[in-house]
């Protein structure tokens, strides 16, 4: 019997999300437009600090004193997922009186998710101290007891019974303490949906950022319209205050529609049970006649293709239909707005060669559906290498259709933006150093 990883056979992104999305971080990921007043930048900007400077330099200058004029800084994000947990170590720079800029990022991601120590606490310890000794090495000595230390936990443990999740992020606390970083009594935390989506929105252009993670999806853009602000349903908008200046954003994160959790989903099973008895999980998504193994969660469930099933995606179509039907807000504005996709949107759409698997690029929503149905035919009498490929295009067309998107929409799919992995972590990191400024000035 096959036994299929708990990734699909996806490639992985090097330095980007251990999801090996698209998906990536997709993922998630997006990420901050710094310069609030270049409206001439695209998307997201990252700005030298300095005429020459040089991507990457470390400064080794107390924090608070002032290279070149600019004053240097550093914030460590702890990024817990679903499927591994990733080390953001950020780098920013400012110049008197403006808005902080990003100059450098490390990053580092460990598989398995902490949600994989959930029976055994101490077992975590050993992954967060690594990444603890990286960013060690990476803020100078001097800026350590200055340098905010932040973890925030995403989809796999909202997904985990609360004593055991709390129990989980109470150890990680206790790492983070024994550490040399500032920790403050709100260091770790489980984001909620709107957070999750709201930290990787940009600024000031209308621009929208969509994330495919394992265990949820989130949607976020700046609403232009105003029927979009009247119609919103209770929960998915929110207000971002960021150095001063205030954002109304729709962002929404669907718990269970992630990829991973989709894909149990769609085979019948359910979150953190193990099959009934044992019994295989039959899908028609899967190659008739097919036969394997599927971890997820730390739960391996036998799986099966549906015998004798002919067009497979219509088959298909149907069931992911269902497991949608009635679970996302549709709203107009969407196709209007200019959307980044990352994380899975990335890694499946170069796995079927729709984009460069390195530079990424842009395709039409209708691209996905075209894959899907030439995969889905082929996996008839051809099964591709990955068995989960029909299903999982399937899956991103009819949800893409679903938030709204139609067929000719444009979206662009990347790792990076000006070298720097896409991720709501910039934004998180971002907010609670601007939080912090806050808490020592209120009058700022």
């Amino acid at each position: 019997m096959r036994k299929i990883p708990n990734n699909g056979n996806l490639k992985m992104t090097k330095v980007a999300y251990p999801l090996g999305l698209f998906i990536c971080l997709f993922i998630y990921v997006a990420y901050i437009k710094w310069h609030w007043a270049s409206a001439t930048q695209a998307f997201f900007s990252i700005t030298e600090v300095a005429s020459g400077a040089r991507r990457g330099q470390q400064a080794h200058s107390p924090l608070g004193t002032a290279t070149h004029g600019h004053e240097v800084f550093y914030g460590i994000m702890f990024d817990a997922g679903s499927t591994g947990t990733r080390v953001h170590i950020f780098q920013f720079a400012r110049q008197p009186g403006e808005t902080p800029t990003l100059t450098h990022e490390t990053f580092k991601a460990l598989k398995p998710g902490l949600s994989a120590y959930a029976d055994d606490v101490e077992k975590s310890t050993s992954g967060i101290q690594e990444l603890l000794d990286v960013a060690k090495k990476d803020v100078p000595f001097d800026f350590w007891k200055a340098t905010p230390l932040v973890l925030k936990a995403t989809a796999g443990l909202r997904l985990l019974p609360g004593e055991k999740a709390q129990k989980l992020l109470q150890k990680v606390k206790e790492v983070f303490k024994a550490s040399p970083f500032l920790v403050g009594d709100d260091c770790v935390s489980i984001m909620n949906g709107t957070d999750e989506g709201s930290l990787k929105t940009p600024g000031r252009s209308s621009v929208g950022m969509l994330d495919l993670g394992g265990g949820s999806t989130q949607i976020t853009f700046l609403p232009r319209v105003e029927d979009t602000l009247q119609t919103s349903p209770p929960g998915y908008l929110t207000s971002l205050q960021m150095f001063n200046r205030t954002y109304k954003l729709y962002s929404y994160s669907y718990l269970g529609l992630g990829l991973m959790s989709a894909r149990l989903a769609i085979l019948g099973g359910m979150e953190g049970k193990p099959a009934e008895d044992g019994k295989e999980l039959v899908s028609p998504c899967l190659s008739p006649g097919f036969t394997g193994e599927w971890q997820h969660a730390e739960i391996t469930y036998r799986i099966s293709g549906q015998k004798a099933a002919v067009n497979l995606h219509e088959l298909c179509a149907s069931r992911v239909s269902e497991i949608l039907r009635n679970k996302v807000h549709r709203t107009e504005e969407v196709k209007d707005v200019d959307f980044y996709a990352f994380s899975y949107y990335y890694d499946l759409a170069s796995n079927v060669g729709l984009i460069d698997v390195e530079k990424g690029g842009s395709l039409v929503v209708g691209d996905f559906d075209i894959a899907a149905k030439y995969v889905c035919r082929t996996a008839e009498t051809h099964p591709p290498g990955n068995p989960f490929l029909c299903m999982d295009l399937t899956y991103i067309s009819l949800l893409l259709q679903e938030f709204g998107f139609p067929e000719n929409k444009v979206l662009k799919l990347t790792r990076k933006i000006n070298n720097v992995e896409t991720s709501w972590a910039l934004g998180a990191i971002f907010h609670y150093i601007d939080s912090l400024r806050r808490k020592k000035n209120p009058a700022s």
